[in-house]
């Protein structure tokens, strides 16, 4: 046969088909090496990883404050005043801050919502702060301090270190910070809102009874006397009271300030009428008691999950907590279910952690409060947590959608005889295991840290609260003009009376 004559078109064309082929191939191993990844990933895996991956963030409260307290100074500024008895020391401060508020309206078209935050934070005295750390460090390992109830003492104060967890980011360089919707300023007039470092919880926990009290009034007296807290009456204050006894024989007397709450106790039980409120309060969630179970760990124990619904904890509560001995009649029996009576100390945190990471769903009933430490324990530990408690209100509700990773019932459906279990039985493995990894991603605006992180709860706590910003703005020029006509009221009154004596005198 005679070989065919190559014409320079048909070279063209042949190499063309060629390339076609190549690039044809080139996807189609490109498209198997993406199938083969996708079918490695793992399922759990965060989409929105920490932005900070060579620098692990510390979120073990002993271990932080370890580290804080041998980086922290020693020398700081005190900002104790010593005479206000003078209206015109509010007045010069009113004056200077006002000037400053002018200001940013005209330069800033979107004050007050705009970001950061100016946050001014308090130097206290030392008893207040540092003081109260210090004891807390050296005493923690004394693990024979319990309450009246069993509990111990340094975990209850672990759980409820809300305050610790915000200030030691405030005051940390501001370029060794990764949040940046808030900033610290130095100057009190250039300030939106002004933070109290004063660590109630420890000294309710740490001090003698009546020595807390005296620290108490102290507090409230070197708060109340400073200029900043006359010209609002502390609205645009921040007060950190996460244990429901802490602060409680004086805090009437700051009921303006904003206040940072484990829940709003609407029982009556904690808060007296007035106290408390959504719209200046802000809730907190627990620091979490158990370790965190990360992607890896979520992973690996996904098959362990042999345990229908979990429960560890004390059975018998007061108040809300009543609802816990009604659930143990119904459910001790129960195939799938296990219910234990909590125990103090590492042993107790290890079967609380070991239980939560076996099971499926976990039981978080009302306590003597509304909530618990339990819902965040579960949280973290990729346990789907199961609400019972009617009068509960979620931290972060306006951002976070609690659907996603928790079940709601109603404490009059859950006690009634087989609805729960029947109710959690019906729930199809594919939103299980939806619900999961929802976790693992939701896991990270309830972990405090050292440094804070972005979408973490101190983070999540700013931006709440610029979404208070103007009412609490509102409230204080009210509170400004109440002050300023009840002065002129009573400089007219006064030189009234000056004038009617003189007259008579004449």
């Amino acid at each position: 046969m005679a070989l065919l004559k190559q014409t320079p078109l048909t070279i063209a064309r042949s190499n063309a088909k060629s390339r076609i082929l190549l690039f044809t191939l080139f996807l189609f191993a490109f498209s198997l090496l993406f199938a083969l990844f996708s079918l490695t990933r793992n399922p759990y895996s965060d989409p929105y990883p920490y932005p900070t991956p060579n620098a692990k963030p510390e979120t073990s409260f002993v271990a932080s404050i370890e580290r804080f307290l041998a980086q922290t100074s020693q020398r700081f500024r005190d900002d104790t005043v010593t005479s206000l008895t003078e209206d015109g020391v509010v007045r010069k401060f009113d004056d200077v801050a006002s000037k400053i508020e002018r200001q940013r309206v005209y330069e800033d078209s979107y004050y007050p919502l705009s970001l950061p935050i100016r946050v001014y934070v308090y130097e206290m005295p030392r008893k207040f702060t540092y003081d109260l750390l210090w004891l807390f460090r050296n005493t923690y390992k004394d693990t024979s301090n319990l309450t009246s109830n069993g509990s111990p003492v340094h975990r209850l104060i672990e759980q409820h270190s809300i305050d610790y967890w915000l200030w030691a980011d405030l005051i940390v360089p501001e370029s060794e910070r990764l949040l940046k919707n808030v900033v610290r300023v130095r100057l009190q007039e250039e300030a939106d809102l002004f933070y109290i470092p004063f660590f109630t919880t420890i000294s309710f926990f740490l001090l003698e009874k009546q020595q807390c009290k005296a620290l108490y009034r102290e507090a409230l007296k070197w708060v109340t006397d400073q200029p900043a807290w006359k010209r609002s009456e502390g609205r645009d204050h921040i007060l950190p009271v996460h244990h429901p006894w802490s602060f409680k024989s004086v805090r009437r007397y700051v009921k303006n300030a904003i206040w940072l709450l484990p829940d709003m106790d609407s029982t009556g039980n904690w808060y007296k009428p007035g106290q408390v409120s959504l719209e200046k309060d802000l809730i907190l969630p627990y620091v979490p008691n158990v370790d965190f179970c990360d992607v890896k760990c979520v992973s690996e124990s996904e098959s362990k999950r042999s345990t229908l619904l979990f429960f560890r904890g004390r059975l018998k509560r007061n108040a809300g907590g009543k609802i816990r001995a009604k659930l143990v009649a119904e459910l001790s029996s129960a195939e799938g279910v296990v219910i234990e009576e909590g125990t103090a100390g590492e042993v107790g945190k290890a079967a609380a952690q070991n239980g939560m990471r076996r099971s499926i769903f976990c039981l978080n009933p009302a306590g003597d409060t509304p909530s618990s430490a339990r819902l965040f324990d579960a949280i973290v530990s990729g346990c789907i947590p199961v609400i019972v408690s009617d009068e509960l209100e979620l931290p972060f509700e306006g951002i976070l959608d609690y659907r996603k990773i928790a079940l709601f019932v109603s404490s009059s459906d859950a006690t009634q005889p087989g609805y729960l279990l029947k109710f959690l039985r019906g729930i199809s493995p594919a939103q299980i295991r939806e619900m999961r990894r929802n976790l693992v991603q939701y896991s990270r605006h309830f972990l405090y840290s050292s440094p804070a992180q972005p979408l973490g709860p101190e983070d999540l706590v700013w931006r709440m609260i610029a979404g208070k910003l103007v009412n609490i703005k509102l409230h204080t020029r009210r509170s400004q003009r109440v002050v300023k006509e009840s002065r002129s009221i009573c400089t007219c009154d006064c030189r009234r009376a000056n004038f009617t004596s003189t007259t008579s005198l004449s």
